[in-house]
């Protein structure tokens, strides 16, 4: 549900699967756009491949953001409460064009 004032910003969305979605957002500066993506992680138990598919579809739909847009990554980390409360294994990926792994290219903070 968007605001009346988001709903006429919104120029595009996109959904890549059940897990990932993206919005994009017209800003008070024409040539820049702000895009949002919102990503639902597997599971640490689930399959190693269905992981690895999951990291790269979200590593590909980064890349093709340009650079002088504004992108904001939210994902649930789908973490489990318990005895081990987060047990995250990245596995970044170089991108060949740049060198930098994905979450190079966002401040990130873990609460």
């Amino acid at each position: 549900m968007l605001s009346k004032v988001a709903r006429n910003a919104l120029v595009g969305r996109e959904s890549h699967g059940s897990r990932i979605i993206k919005a994009s957002f017209e800003t008070k500066k024409e040539v820049i756009l702000k895009n949002i993506i919102q990503c639902y992680a597997p599971t640490n138990d689930s399959d190693d491949d269905i992981k690895d598919q999951f990291h790269e579809r979200l590593q590909s739909i980064i890349e093709k953001c340009p650079r002088k847009d504004l992108t904001i990554l939210m994902r649930d980390l789908n973490a489990k409460v318990g005895i081990v409360v987060l047990n995250l294994k990245l596995k970044p990926k170089k991108n060949w064009k740049t060198g930098q792994i994905a979450p190079q290219r966002f401040n990130t903070a873990s609460l």
